[in-house]
């Protein structure tokens, strides 16, 4: 199979916000809300702050290696997963953040079960290939790309599904809490086995279903099954999954969390930047007056400061300040950072130079600049993600004989389906020109009838206007006759539409690698990592035909 990319600016898609398409081509005031442009010029100046900026690398690197120990004991008996080049590889890697010249290129996401929509995997492949080329660009460097498992997400709506061939299927858990602390049950094996009967009639879907089988085992933690699965697949390209739920690692970020809970200090450090994002962009994330949820069994709730109490949301719990700051150094693990925080932890315990992420994410974290600066975090360059969208064989040969552009699949549907009608119709069928003598009919008849009697003038206007929506009419019945000669081709207008915005959405944000993988094998993954662009973010459309 071929593979071709045919990159789109996003701004032409239509389905970006302005504050992410200003900050591409560095318009507006996107440009004000964060530190460094995202140009070879500003990794420069962010490598040079970045080495400024202090990282416990010993307690990082400890973190990792133990975990990495642990990986490999636990999959010493899977042929599937037992890869020692990509065990090699990534301890090497590990190794390097020792090193005052490695930096990180970072990404995050929740550890959504079997990987979730699409653009899980286009986040990992583009820290990959960034992390590749900032080595190219910078040689005296190391750059380390890194997954960032947001394990402590509690929206297990979210979190808990996939969607396989239009379907959605939601994992019916009674746990709660903290996604990544869950363990896998008889529900989410349940759930597997019905992605294997899916993936039994692919030609190519063995092998990587053989990998979520070993991954997903009864009593694992999801952070525990995802660690393995994103090892498995992406591994042998030196990729480190950190897994932040971690008593060592939050000790790091204790004086940031302190700080929070006896000043509430984040929620006033975004006020000012909110005040002028709403002045020209939509405004992200609101925060709360204390941007910290406590973690304890199965639960991960709000933390709330009443007076000189500190409740904790939906419980029984309550702390008076001293309380609450000695629970928090005797058990650092129990506190966790919302989407306010979450950004200074991750860049607390990491050297990253790079933040990967969509549009609504890079939206929030250019409300957060005055928050790291608070705390004296580095503040790292915002890197929008790639964005792809996959045309299978049947769906290429089809648009191509429709003959539009790939640009046109971002055209409304009933534009498209009007536009191809008047490419193959030798009529006319639009009325405007009638419509327009029409009107100068009736404006000389107006002044005639004025003449007559003044009274009769509106008389003479109301049937002007009862005569245009009577021809507009008209013009849409003959559009609906001409439609009925082009049915085949207007259905698969509708059904290319369909199939590539499922659910009105982007298909990455809806489809799952299964259906994929299991149709390409893991050329499909490198068709992604050939056409990932690395500084020059872009909306990609790959298109699949035979050799």
């Amino acid at each position: 199979m071929k593979f071709n990319a045919t990159q789109i600016p996003y701004r032409s898609t239509g389905l970006f916000s302005n504050l992410v398409n200003d900050y591409m081509e560095a318009k507006g005031t996107a440009q004000s809300f964060v530190e460094y442009n995202a140009t070879i010029d500003g990794y420069k100046k962010a490598i040079k702050q970045r080495a400024s900026f202090p990282t416990n690398r010993k307690v990082l690197v400890k973190v990792l290696q133990n975990q990495y120990t642990q990986l490999e004991k636990e999959v010493s008996g899977s042929n599937t997963l037992n890869n020692k080049e990509s065990f090699k590889l990534v301890n090497d890697n590990v190794s390097l953040l020792l090193k005052e010249n490695t930096f990180t290129v970072t990404t995050a996401h929740q550890p959504n079960i079997f990987t979730g929509p699409l653009y899980f995997i286009y986040k990992i492949i583009h820290a990959i290939q960034l992390a590749a080329e900032l080595k190219k660009q910078f040689p005296a460097n190391n750059f380390v790309p890194v997954y960032y498992m947001g394990s402590e997400d509690a929206d297990l709506q979210e979190v808990g599904s996939y969607t396989l061939a239009g379907e959605a299927y939601q994992w019916n858990t009674k746990q709660k809490g903290a996604i990544g602390r869950m363990k896998v049950d008889d529900e989410l094996i349940q759930l597997l086995q019905n992605l294997e009967g899916y993936w039994s009639v692919k030609p190519l879907g063995k092998e990587a279903l053989e990998v979520l089988k070993q991954a997903y085992q009864k009593g694992k933690t999801i952070s525990e099954a995802t660690l393995a699965l994103v090892h498995s697949y992406f591994g042998k390209y030196g990729l480190v999954v950190i897994q932040p739920d971690d008593s060592k690692l939050k000790s790091l970020f204790i004086d940031v969390m302190e700080k929070e809970l006896r000043t509430g200090f984040s929620q006033k450090a975004i006020g000012a930047t909110k005040e002028k994002l709403a002045s020209t962009y939509h405004v992200q994330s609101d925060g709360r007056d204390l941007n910290l949820f406590y973690l304890k069994e199965n639960s991960r709730a709000r933390i709330e400061k009443q007076g000189g109490t500190y409740t904790i949301v939906d419980t029984d719990i309550r702390f008076t300040e001293e309380e609450i700051v000695k629970e928090l150094h005797a058990n650092p693990e129990r506190f966790s950072p919302n989407v306010i925080l979450r950004g200074v932890y991750q860049e607390t315990i990491l050297p990253s130079v790079a933040f990967i992420g969509g549009g609504g994410e890079l939206a929030y974290w250019m409300e957060l600049k005055n928050v790291f600066n608070e705390v004296k975090v580095h503040y790292p360059i915002l890197q929008l993600r790639n964005s792809f969208m996959f045309m299978n064989e049947k769906q290429t040969a089809n648009w191509n004989t429709l003959g539009f552009t790939l640009e046109h699949l971002f055209k409304p549907v009933l534009e498209l389906e009007l536009e191809y009608i008047k490419s193959q119709t030798k009529e006319n069928l639009a009325l405007t020109n009638h419509i327009e003598s029409l009107n100068e009919l009736y404006e000389s008849i107006q002044q005639d009838v004025i003449r007559i009697d003044t009274s009769l003038g509106d008389h003479a206007k109301n049937l002007s206007v009862q005569a245009q929506k009577k021809l507009a009419l008209l013009e849409k019945k003959m559009v609906r006759a001409e439609k009925r000669k082009q049915q085949i081709s207007i259905d698969r207008i509708q059904n290319i539409k369909g199939s590539l915005f499922p659910k009105n959405s982007l298909q990455e944000r809806v489809e799952n690698f299964a259906e994929w993988v299991g149709d390409y094998g893991w050329d499909w993954v490198e068709a992604i990592m050939q056409h990932s662009t690395t500084l020059n973010s872009s909306f990609s459309i790959i298109t699949i035909t035979k050799d």
